[in-house]
């Protein structure tokens, strides 16, 4: 009887305690956006900040406190950024689940914004890889702005020079996503066929070039408008999903790799190898869902995967200063190109995030930083 009631109570107190433990933290979530606010910066700069989550209508325009390098970071005069999905992820705070990590109630960190390129303004002393005129590009949180700074042996590296900076701003997160799905989720090798679903995005036409330059045939899916781009990005085959289901095709693919998850898995396994893998990037919109929105696909494919043959699960990138260098060297060879849809100019942050949450930007949208 007392084992009996410990346990109930346990199953009581458990659940009681969570909540609370989580009603706290989500009342004690806060910023510093009103301290900030309250004084004007000494050395100001231009930066997209937000205060709170919600849509497009959150981001302003500040003037705030220009950053100082450490010993061993990296100065950065923005000339250039570009919009990730991850970036109106971070902006609405959906789905939940991120904000575990960035602030229950209110984000943590009021900047927004990864890719970057520029100029190297200035470096700490303890910095050897880089030097004051230094062309740069790579990835770090609070891109939209007029600086930034960066860890000299974290996700940055010297611009291609062959690139414009809002080519290399483009790079970042959905080149290194592409390269690492293909190359270590997706175990890609040459000779192999690849089916690309979601290739005119900004990670599907960088896919697109890298499994054309690691030696795989390549079939991208795209809506009809896109069908020529993707073809002219190297594609062996293209199939135009409005007026064909590649899941019902004859085709069988060594390696799937899924921007979008509008296809059940099923389907995508019936036209996999029997030891193909499905490597799942993101999928869905900022409509998706607020809990759990894009997880629900690789949660599933999580469950599903160890009683199959085929390998299959959500692929996260890892943004670093050796895969950049690797990246470069594609886009200096002219293997790999980046694709621009849309720029806008940094006041205009808000309508470029609303463009990329429509679904219909063709690679990707960049910001010029004046």
């Amino acid at each position: 009887m007392k084992l009996k009631r410990i346990v109930g109570w346990t199953a009581v107190a458990v659940p009681v305690a969570l909540l609370v433990a989580f009603a706290i933290a989500y009342v004690r979530s806060d910023n510093d956006c009103a301290e900030r606010r309250a004084s004007a910066p000494a050395h100001p700069m231009k930066a997209i900040t937000y205060c709170e989550y919600g849509q497009a209508d959150v981001l302003a325009l500040e003037d705030i406190e220009k950053p100082v390098p450490g010993e061993h970071d990296v100065l950065v005069r923005v000339r250039a950024a570009a919009v990730n999905p991850l970036d109106w992820h971070y902006m609405r705070g959906t789905p939940y689940v991120m904000r575990m990590g960035n602030g229950l109630r209110k984000p943590k960190g009021a900047r927004l914004g990864v890719d970057f390129a520029g100029t190297v303004e200035a470096v700490g002393r303890g910095v050897t890889k880089f030097k004051p005129g230094d062309e740069v590009f790579g990835g770090r949180t609070g891109a939209f702005a007029q600086y930034v700074t960066v860890h000299e042996d974290k996700a940055v590296a010297h611009k291609p020079a062959n690139l414009s900076f809002e080519q290399a701003a483009s790079i970042g997160v959905a080149a290194i996503t592409a390269l690492q799905g293909l190359r270590d989720a997706g175990k890609l090798q040459s000779g192999q066929k690849v089916l690309i679903n979601g290739a005119s995005g900004g990670v599907g036409t960088f896919a697109v070039q890298i499994a054309k330059a690691m030696g795989a045939e390549v079939t991208g899916v795209c809506s009809t408008r896109n069908v020529a781009m993707v073809r002219s990005l190297g594609a062996d085959h293209v199939i135009d999903y409005k007026r064909e289901d590649y899941t019902s095709g004859d085709a069988r693919y060594d390696v799937i790799l899924d921007n979008v998850t509008n296809r059940d898995l099923s389907d995508n396994r019936r036209v996999m190898q029997p030891d193909g893998r499905y490597v799942l990037i993101g999928g869905g919109g900022p409509d998706a869902g607020n809990w759990i929105g894009p997880f629900a696909g690789p949660l599933k494919a999580l469950f599903v995967s160890p009683f199959v043959s085929q390998d299959m699960g959500l692929f996260m990138a890892d943004l670093n200063q050796k895969d950049l260098d690797v990246l470069a060297g594609l886009m200096q060879s002219g293997k790999v190109t980046p694709v621009i849809d849309r720029r806008y100019p940094l006041g205009e942050v808000p309508a470029a995030i609303r463009y990329v949450e429509s679904g219909r930007a063709r690679g990707k949208v960049v910001i010029v930083v004046e």
